[in-house]
Parts: structure tokens; sequence; C-alpha cells
């Protein structure tokens, strides 16, 4: 039998990006451009130069989020943390905030914000502007609007020189294409958000026919987290979407034949051989039956002395702010003697049922010697409490980890004792021996991780899975490929591409293989290849496109492109959108919507000279 496989968590915290000084290369002889690949999961950015001393790698990679703490009372302001800055995102989970809405950005105000970050951690320093090209990816058919709200805030906001906009996906279809590889293709792009099915025909993306999955990565591990909390809700806490996508990205599978893949899920043997244990972190320290009969007789002990002093202290308090009161009253009647008032006087005297003055101060000192004697009481049983709660630590301080403080079983036990205020000590009890655990903790703290594997990430290929009426790729692929003739889909197969963060688990190529064998005629052929780097293959084809066409005008928006034609416009190039502008309907002249009226007021009263 094969040796169980336990897995812990890694729940790894999150580096604050340092800021970076930028190469001499990047700024001369010319400002060269800077790629950003905007991504709806992560950010990544870094310099297209071919200079050798710069790297040619995304020197930047974050995720796409941001947080807006409140402030403390009193204290500094709202403080905004972006990325890395963030630490971990569980603590921060319902302040997180996304500048998209599936994979288009809507929220600008927070897209500037991951812009600034990029900006000051990269060393931009030009002042009051942006003086680099800037190279950024959008969303396939992006809508007219986001695309110019973005141009918006990149001109007028940081000023670039020009912006040139192409598809994440496309990008790395344009980073791996081969020497022998045809430029027509069906690009399968899958992410955080969605999947994508585009068709591309010599060098060009169709944009007609592209098809949009509304599944991916955040659905997913959403999947995952409902599984396993209906599963284990005793740790239901302890389930987070953080090692939900942990156990997504190292833990999970595709199955090349799902209904085949549970069948074999089901033989003891090869769930035991192929389960994966996930070990969630816990401690022995907080059982309560390491403690002997003797030391649980001790501690209960010690909590009712110390409701004891707790009352009488509450007792002698009373007692002094009543005292306090009647010195007060006495001291104002003795003031009215003093300032002349003898009516008042004597008739207060009367009321506290007194002879004379000296009576009065007779009483007001023993009051004030007794208000005195009291605080002295009152202080010194408070360093009393303070030594007995120091000496009477427990030996062993993972029992009690909060110090002088009261453990979740004192308070329980304080509660008991709460109605009683006598002060006899308690019988003592019989002594009981210790309950030994029956079960192994560091084993029900862990979570067995069976086809949840494959359960999870098959989403894509059947969203009704988890109730989503839309088809998966299988279908859609096939879909696709009808809208086209015999000869053009034949070509289309021949290079099926797959790419993007979600299309990393192991056996996602055979299972589209797979698909492409059940739907394509007998005896025809295809290939499917998988990119190199399905994260950050979008970022390198960018800079690829970005090095190659740094001194050429085709492909890049000009601000005074930006001013002639509006934020929408879009220069077209082999990794872009379709620019498709906004065609509005005519409208009928000023001059003859200003006519209607005075024609029906003539037609009306049949006058000719009152014609205009």
């Amino acid at each position: 039998a094969a040796a169980p496989r336990v897995f812990a968590f890694r729940d790894a915290r999150w580096v604050p990006d340092p800021v970076l000084e930028p190469s001499a290369a990047v700024r001369t002889p010319q400002p060269v451009p800077l790629v950003i690949d905007n991504g709806s999961f992560q950010t990544r950015a870094g310099w297209a130069c071919p200079d050798p001393a710069v790297p040619a790698e995304p020197l930047l990679r974050f995720r796409s989020l941001a947080a807006r703490s409140r402030g403390a009372r009193g204290g500094a302001g709202a403080e905004t943390q972006v990325g890395n800055d963030l630490g971990s995102p569980e603590p921060l989970r319902w302040l997180l905030r996304s500048p998209f809405d599936r994979n288009v950005p809507v929220q600008l105000e927070l897209q500037e914000l991951l812009l600034d970050h990029v900006f000051q951690r990269l060393g931009v320093a030009s002042q009051g502007c942006v003086d680099h090209p800037i190279v950024l990816t959008e969303a396939v058919c992006n809508p007219l609007y986001s695309r110019q709200m973005m141009s918006e805030l990149l001109f007028e906001c940081y000023q670039v020189p020009k912006v040139s906009y192409g598809v994440d996906s496309l990008y790395s279809f344009y980073h791996n294409r081969r020497q022998n590889w045809p430029c027509s293709g069906l690009v399968i792009s899958s992410g955080y958000q969605c999947t994508h099915i585009l068709p591309v025909l010599e060098g060009r993306l169709d944009a007609k026919n592209c098809k949009r999955i509304n599944l991916g990565g955040c659905q997913a591990a959403v999947y995952l987290q409902r599984l396993l909390q209906l599963k284990y809700p005793g740790h239901f806490a302890a389930i987070t979407l953080s090692r939900m996508e942990e156990i997504l990205h190292e833990h999970s599978y595709i199955a090349e034949d799902y209904i085949e893949e549970l069948q074999k899920w089901r033989s003891p043997e090869y769930y035991e051989n192929n389960v994966h244990k996930m070990q969630l972190p816990f401690s022995n320290k907080l059982l309560g039956s390491t403690l002997t009969s003797e030391e649980k007789q001790e501690r209960r002990q010690q909590q009712l002395r110390r409701l004891q002093e707790r009352n009488a202290r509450r007792r002698r308090e009373e007692k002094l702010q009543l005292d306090q009161e009647r010195l007060d009253r006495l001291l104002y009647i003795q003031e009215l003697s003093e300032d002349g008032q003898m009516d008042q006087f004597h008739k207060a005297l009367v009321e506290l049922n007194m002879d004379s003055a000296e009576e009065l101060q007779s009483y007001i000192n023993k009051l004030s010697l007794s208000v005195e004697q009291m605080k002295q009481k009152i202080l010194q049983a408070e360093v009393n409490i303070e030594v007995d709660v120091v000496d009477s630590k427990p030996e062993t301080p993972d029992l009690d980890p909060l110090g002088s403080e009261q453990s979740l079983e004192d308070v329980e036990s304080i509660n008991e004792f709460e109605p009683l205020f006598a002060e006899e000590q308690p019988e003592v009890e019989k002594p009981v021996a210790a309950v030994q655990p029956v079960f192994n903790v560091a084993e029900y703290h862990q979570l067995f991780l069976g086809t949840e594997r494959i359960r999870a990430p098959e989403i894509v290929f059947q969203p009704s899975l988890i109730g989503e009426d839309q088809a998966g790729i299988a279908e859609t692929m096939q879909y696709v490929l009808e809208r086209y003739p015999k000869e053009q889909q034949a070509i289309l197969v021949q290079n099926v591409f797959l790419t993007g963060g979600n299309t990393m688990y192991p056996g996602l190529k055979a299972r589209v293989q797979k698909e492409l064998l059940e739907m394509r005629p007998f005896q025809s052929s295809f290939q499917v290849h998988l990119a190199s780097s399905p994260v950050l293959d979008a970022w390198y084809g960018a800079r690829d496109w970005a090095v190659e066409y740094m001194t050429r005008e085709e492909g890049w928006i000009t601000r005074k492109d930006y001013e002639e034609k509006g934020g929408e416009y879009l220069k077209e190039h082999c990794s872009s959108n379709v620019y498709v502008p906004i065609r509005l309907p005519k409208q009928a002249s000023r001059t003859a919507e200003a006519l209607a009226p005075s024609r029906a007021l003539t037609s009306s009263t049949g006058n000719p000279c009152e014609q205009p």
C-alpha cells in the first residue's frame, strides 16, 4: 500500500513589492514601452526593452485587488493597500475590491490605484506624467465604453504619449508561434473569470464567431469551498478561498473520462492510494483533558477567591461612593457658615440632627478619615490581586496563553459561582480520573480530497454541476467549428492552442484531444498545443510585439488620435480586437424640427400668409 499523502497548507503571505530603480536603458535614447498585462486575477508589468541589461520578464506580479481601511478613531485616516501590500487576503476578505466585472474593468478609480502602484514601484520618475508608451491587454470584444474610460484615464490622468491595446490570449498565441505553425488556429483561453473560444484565420481574430463561457478559476474555487464546507462543517471557518485556490493549483486535475474516473474512486484501494489529505493547523495546547483533578480543584479555588475579592472590592467601592457624597454634602453646609448664610446653615443642622458647628466639624473629620482609609484598602486590594494573579500563573503557559486574562474555562467556572457570595470554602470534590482523547486530533483536522480533486475543475466542461445553464468547452468548441465550412474547420483544428492560468491542470490537453476525437470525422487529423507558460505568455507576447513595433506607427494610438477620434478608437494589429466604431442613427436637422410645429399650425388655420 502506498504511504498516506498528507500535505500541509502553505498559507504563504504576499511580500510587498519594492520600489525598483529603472535602468538607464529604459530612457535612452528614447523611453521604451511599458507592458502591462491587466488580468482580472493578477497584474503583471515590466519593460519592453531590447537591451539585455533590462530583464525580459515581468518585474511586478500582484493580485488585482485593493482594500481601503476606514482608519482608527482619533488616528490616521483611511489607508489604501494594493496587491502584495495586503499581506494576506483572508483577514481583509470583506474589504477587498477589484476593478473588474468578470474580465472587463469597470471601476476606473480602482484601476487608477493599480496603475499608480505599477508606476510607483517600477520607478517611473517623470514629473506630472508617464512619458513611456503603454502596451495594455484588454478583454476579447471589449466594450467600447470600457476602452473609452481606460483611454481617458491614460491620456488625461497620466499624459502618456501613445498606447496600444491587445488581447492577452492572442499575445500568448503570438509568442508561442513556431516556424511550421499555421497562422490560423483555434485558441482556448481559460482564465480566472471566463473561458473564451477564439477562432484565428490568417493571423487575424474572427470576432464574429468568438464565444465566451462565464466560468473560470474563481467559480471552481467557490465550488470547491462549498463542497468541503458541506463535507466538514466543523472546519467551516478554516476552509478559506485562498486555501481552495492552493488546492486547485497543486492537487486538482482534469479527468480524461469523468464518469470512468468516478467509477475508479469507488474502489477503496484506489481511494487509499490517490486521496490527498490536507492538514489544517491545530494545537494540542487547547485540550482541557491535560489537567489533573488536583490542578482543576486548585484552579477552582483560585477562581472562587478572585470572585470573593471582586465582590468585596465592589462593596467597598459602593461604600466609598456613599461616604464621599455625604462628605461633600457636609462640606457644602460648612461653607454656608463661612459665607455668612446663617439661616440656611442652622436649617441644615436641624435637618442633620446636629446642635452646633463643632459637632459638624467633628463628624466631617471622622468621615474624611474613613474615606481615606477606604481608599487605601481599595488600593492595597488591587496590588494584592495583581500579585496573586502573577503568582498563580500556571506552570504550563500553553494552557493560559492570555496571561493574566481569564480563559474560556475560567469564565465558565466563574459563571457557576456567580450567585454564591458566601465566604466559606467549597467542599472538596472527589478525584476524577483524567479522560484521555479517543481520537487522533491531527487526523480530525485533515481534509480528505477524493473526488473533489476532479469535480471542481470539471465545471468548465460541465457547467451544470454548479447549476449554470451554459455549454461547456467541448460543446462550445463544436458550435464554433460548425459555423465554418469543412475546409476551414480542418485548418482550425490543426492548431488548437490552450492558454490561460486555468489550463494548467494536468490532463486538460488529453481531455481536449479526446473531445476533438469524438466530434471530428473519422481518420481526420488535429493538433492540440499547450502554451509554454500559460500564465506569463500573454505578457511575453505583448513584450515581443512592443519590441518589434516600437518604432512603427501600426497599432499605436497617439494623443492626436484620441482627441480626434475619441477614447473608444482602436488601431488594429495582429493581436488586437476588431474595431467596430459607434454608428449613431442620423438625426433630423434642427431646422426641420423647428418648422414642424409651424406647419401644423398653418394647416389648422388655413392662412398661407402665416407660413414662415
